[in-house]
């Protein structure tokens, strides 16, 4: 069966939560004091008031909460014995079941600031508002709208935010570095209106290219590409043409070599040969640099 064939409508299902098997692996937390707020709110509220997605493995007999997880946890030490949730009994692919899991996780709405705020000034109890489950740091930031400023006519830019894994991070700081050590003006992060649209097409033209929908992981398949490319960065100090560098300063030895990493064994070949070149004064200890000098020298 193909993956991504369409799910029959799901069955609405009560029952005992307990008879639910909860995921093992869950990509969503929730911090202790929202989750012993969602169980206040339950065993007040004496009920769910937003229904777990529930799959049934014919094959094992179990039912596997996909989504609602700590909903049903939460019922469960509210001590309801009874809860509605949403159930597909159709067979479901490991694959699918994932995707199911994470989409419900990632795919949610944001909240309108300022809309927020003005719901929330209308609570006039204070067991209403702690009901909400808003923390300290989402109360902190209403208490910084200002409604008026943010009318359209007010807005003049635009912020961009990328959210990265660990490994994707260190790759794309350290692609950042290399392009900010070309620079030899003092650095901002700053572009102008007319850079914007290109760097949006690019994000577009890599997710079109990798089928890839988040826009963090097409920022990384730039990045990988600008990686294979290091070299090219020599046109911002260096003249092909006649051999010689076009500014004073310094270059980022990236863009001589074209790459960030040697192999360790020609990298021990090199060190080994700067060191005594250093103790034979050959070049300056303060500046062993001078020995690819020296070096490209006797080739030619």
């Amino acid at each position: 069966m193909d993956e991504t064939t369409r799910l029959a409508p799901p069955q609405m299902v009560q029952g005992d939560p307990r008879a639910l098997t909860l995921l093992d692996v869950n990509a969503r937390f929730l911090p202790h004091e929202q989750f012993r707020q969602l169980v206040a709110n339950i065993a007040r509220d004496g009920c769910l008031t937003s229904t777990p997605l529930v799959w049934n493995d014919r094959e094992t007999g179990r039912l596997v909460v996909l989504s609602g997880n700590h909903r049903t946890l939460a019922a469960i030490e509210a001590g309801l014995s009874q809860i509605w949730w949403m159930q597909i009994d159709e067979p479901l692919p490991r694959q699918r079941q994932i995707a199911l899991q994470l989409s419900h996780n990632a795919i949610a709405g944001q909240d309108d600031p300022a809309i927020l705020k003005e719901l929330y000034d209308e609570l006039e109890s204070v067991e209403w508002r702690q009901y909400t489950g808003l923390d300290d740091k989402a109360l902190d930031l209403l208490e910084k709208v200002d409604v008026a400023s943010l009318g359209e006519a007010n807005l003049d830019f635009a912020s961009v935010q990328f959210m990265f894994l660990p490994d994707e991070l260190e790759r794309a700081e350290a692609a950042f570095d290399a392009a900010r050590s070309t620079a030899t003006a003092d650095q901002r992060w700053l572009a102008g209106l007319e850079q914007y649209e290109p760097v949006l097409d690019a994000l577009e033209t890599s997710r079109a290219a990798y089928k890839i929908g988040n826009s963090a992981t097409a920022l990384g398949v730039i990045l990988a590409v600008f990686e294979r490319h290091l070299g090219e960065l020599a046109e911002g100090w260096f003249d092909a043409a006649t051999g010689e560098a076009t500014r004073v300063g310094t270059a980022p030895l990236e863009t001589v070599f074209g790459v960030r990493e040697v192999p360790v064994e020609t990298a021990a070949v090199v060190r080994a040969t700067i060191d005594r070149m250093v103790q034979d004064g050959t070049v300056p200890a303060d500046e062993p640099w001078r020995a690819l000098e020296v070096l490209a020298a006797q080739r030619n």
